[in-house]
């Protein structure tokens, strides 16, 4: 079968790859339908992820469909369409054995640390499928990169009437926009690209927003947006070192930092005047719960969550590898791209 390989930075090929073994006890054999694009991938290609090892087959927000089941497994059979939960746990570490599977100790990212489902067809422990009956398989590509807004604002603990500050208007950025809605929280989006701030107020109707230079004008705006008081939770999603080494500055006393963005580059900060001042939290977010795959399906099923605003480009499989670069360029406009495998 046919499969995408990053094989180093700025190097995609088409290879051939021998067909996934039938499915073995806890298993499930699938085949790819949608492959969002994430912000990982791109850290991929351009050899700026610290998670990333090479060659690798990338492709981690999935919508697929069961082929065959193996013995044991009962959550999904044969036709049925899922998301996929990409984090593949030991189950066994110490991490685990408290739930905490999201950040197990031996984790390995489908597509990051081990082969993705940039392929037509691969075999997939069936604990990490998570069945929609109505959702398509468009759909079920975003449900992880909202599970991971969804993850970050829980990290952050927002609450209804508190001010949140999402520093970066990406697509994770966009999904913990989502989530700080939910939570009832005001929230407040910054950053340096004003055609993404566009974006986020035309189409995710987010009034309050925040463009920044870096400057310290920006200081000021939030002060006007929260008279006064900073934001109760700030949740980072640059990936960028700079802004999360300043980000602190834009949280209230006593307020919530959260990192969901990751970078290479150290972050540093003078702790005493701002950190130990403000008496501030500081919070890493990695990843997400099964139980926020679970929560996401039935809140776009419900309607609470309208995908069809994410997807801006599309493209077929062999295709992907010509359009990819340009989704790079900030003048396409990109918030979410998703690569068709086969039809259907």
């Amino acid at each position: 079968m046919k499969a995408i390989q990053l094989e180093k930075p700025k190097s995609f090929r088409l290879i051939d790859k021998p067909e996934p073994a039938r499915p073995g006890p806890g298993e499930a054999l699938v085949r790819i339908h949608r492959i969002g694009i994430c912000g990982t991938d791109y850290g991929g290609y351009l050899g700026k992820m610290p998670f990333f090892s090479y060659p690798r087959i990338p492709g981690h927000e999935l919508g697929i469909e069961v082929l065959a089941v193996g013995e044991g497994v009962h959550n999904v059979r044969p036709g049925d369409r899922c998301a996929v939960e990409p984090y593949i746990n030991c189950q066994k570490c110490y991490s685990c054995r408290r739930g905490h599977t999201n950040c197990c100790e031996n984790h390995q990212t489908l597509g990051v640390m081990c082969d993705g489902g940039m392929c037509e067809r691969m075999t997939l422990p069936a604990r990490k499928l998570h069945l929609s009956r109505k959702l398509t398989f468009e759909q079920l590509a975003l449900v992880e990169t909202l599970a991971i807004g969804c993850h970050a604002i829980s990290r952050g603990d927002s609450q209804p009437g508190e001010h949140v500050l999402v520093i970066g208007a990406g697509p994770i950025g966009l999904s913990v926009l989502e989530f700080a809605r939910l939570s009832g929280a005001r929230t407040i989006v910054m950053d340096m690209n004003d055609q993404r701030l566009a974006f986020v107020r035309e189409k995710m109707g987010v009034t309050d927003t925040i463009f920044t230079k870096g400057d310290g004008e920006e200081l000021k705006r939030l002060g006007e947006l929260t008279n006064g008081q900073l934001a109760d939770v700030v949740v980072d999603a640059t990936g960028s070192n700079k802004s999360m080494s300043h980000a602190l500055d834009y949280c209230a006393f006593a307020g919530r930092l959260v990192y969901v963005g990751i970078t290479p580059e150290p972050v540093s900060f003078p702790p005493a005047p701002v950190l130990h001042r403000r008496e501030l939290t500081l919070l890493a977010s990695r990843n997400a719960l099964a139980t926020d795959f679970d929560r996401i399906i039935e809140l776009i099923e419900d309607g609470r969550i309208d995908t069809r605003r994410w997807i801006t480009h599309h493209a077929d499989f062999e295709a992907m590898i010509g359009e990819f670069p340009n989704w790079l360029e900030p003048q396409t406009g990109v918030i979410k791209a998703v690569v068709s495998v086969g039809a259907g």
